[in-house]
């Protein structure tokens, strides 16, 4: 006899179209995050382009196009509104056809309780298990809040979604959805290697001399951290924990090879805590009903309080410029949005909370222009409309191929000083003759 669950399921079916039809102009959608893309759905609300008007779409980092975003070059029907850029997002935000939403990562499922009404919620979920539950697979972090205020709720099924198991909000009931969409299984995103470089080899050095036995780390995305990710594999680091924004498949490797026990964390002891995962199959497969990692909305893994409990925390993130201001901008270039402010900044603040923390800005020391000159990543002054993600009162290290500065309680030439350090040899006196026109700097204070 069919479970009432079940019964619920077959009451609940129904096609992309009918899912598509519940969205009226001028409504609230949110489709979902990250690895997990709305499919059926989001072409069946293609094909409606012609009746609807200034239906706006939220997504955070959406991997694959959005054909109902595709299907109208004039932004008259679909207004797609992105919580942190990925490249898709920046492509059409040039394009006019993608707007990035600012905000303060942990403060995201607040932001929405307060401000946001959505009318609809489309999220592609795992199959529905026998007591009636829909996991949310690999993406937790909005997720949980934008169902909790929404008017509607659809889930999308995808069979090839892993089930990954968490501590808060990381499944829905088929009794609190309206309709149950069956997809078309696509496999989900899966992540290329990043290009590494000799300069990315040499500040994973320097970074796997500030981690310890028992550190908490979280490493955000790029080819750093697979580096990182793969000298601890390969090191004799024990006990180390994870609390993390972002699972990749860098963890998988440091777990299968030991390094990882979470033994010595003060919270969630033995488990690798994230909010949102990306990577290969290989990934998504250790994820599958696995213990060892557990899954929770953003308000919780990048809460600097939540960050800060633990023990020896070593937060990796990178960026695009830092200046001798030491203000670090990570999300764009000039007034450009390459990408968002994500979690960086909770997970600076975090770790310096955190007995023993360190917060690391990573940064190659140059970079090949567009004409093929090269140029510096440290700068005299950010350049013309850069948004600045980390304040300069907010950021702790600073780390390329040249070593590392710690920039805590020193003074605005002291932290002047130790940035031109480990800038690029060939940029070191620009930068000192810079320093000296802003003020910030004398060659009397101490030489360099």
């Amino acid at each position: 006899m069919p479970s009432r669950a079940h019964e619920q399921y077959r009451q609940k079916l129904a096609s992309a179209a009918q899912a598509a039809a519940l969205v009226k102009s001028g409504d609230n959608i949110f489709m979902g995050e990250f690895a997990q893309n709305v499919e059926a759905v989001d072409a069946a609300l293609a094909l409606r382009q012609s009746e609807l008007r200034e239906v706006i779409l939220t997504t955070t980092t959406r991997a694959k196009p959005l054909k109902c975003v595709e299907a109208d070059p004039g932004r008259e029907s679909f207004i797609w509104n992105d919580w942190h850029f990925s490249g898709l997002g920046r492509k059409n935000g040039e394009r006019g056809l993608a707007s990035y939403v600012p905000l303060c990562y942990h403060q995201g499922p607040q932001n929405i309780t307060l401000y946001e009404e959505p009318d609809v919620v489309i999220v592609q979920v795992a199959p529905m298990d026998a007591n009636g539950f829909f996991n949310l697979s690999t993406s937790c972090s909005l997720t949980p809040a934008y169902l909790s205020k929404a008017k509607k709720i659809v889930v999308e099924v995808n069979t090839q979604a892993p089930r990954c198991l968490g501590g808060l909000d990381e499944s829905i009931h088929i009794s609190h959805v309206d309709m149950v969409v069956e997809g078309p299984n696509s496999p989900l995103l899966q992540l290329p290697d990043a290009q590494t470089s000799e300069a990315d080899r040499l500040v994973a050095g320097h970074v796997m001399n500030l981690i310890e036995d028992g550190s908490t780390i979280q490493l955000g995305i790029g080819a750093l951290p697979n580096i990182v990710g793969s000298l601890i594999a390969q090191s004799d680091l024990k006990d180390l924990g994870v609390h993390t924004e972002m699972l990749a498949d860098s963890y998988v490797d440091m777990y299968q090879a030991g390094r990882i026990t979470g033994k010595r964390k003060a919270i969630d002891c033995g488990k690798m805590v994230y909010t949102f995962a990306m990577g290969t199959q290989k990934l998504y497969d250790f994820l599958d009903n696995n213990p060892a990692a557990a899954i929770f909305p953003v308000s919780y893994t990048n809460d600097p309080c939540v960050i800060g409990r633990n023990p020896k925390v070593v937060a990796i993130n990178n960026a695009i410029e830092v200046d001798l201001f030491t203000q670090v901008a990570s999300e764009s270039s000039g007034a450009r949005q390459i990408s968002g402010t994500g979690g960086q900044l909770d997970f600076i603040t975090g770790a310096y909370r955190s007995e023993g923390g360190k917060g690391l800005i990573c940064i190659n020391s140059t970079f090949k222009k567009k004409d093929g000159t090269i140029g510096s990543r440290i700068v005299p002054t950010l350049s013309p409309g850069t948004i600045v993600t980390c304040p300069r009162s907010i950021v702790h290290y600073v780390v390329t191929e040249f070593g590392c500065a710690q920039l805590k309680a020193k003074s605005t030439w002291q932290r002047t000083e130790a940035l031109i350090n480990i800038a690029h040899p060939d940029f070191r006196e620009q930068l000192v003759k810079a320093a000296e026109a802003l003020g910030i700097w004398r060659r009397s204070n101490k030489k360099l």
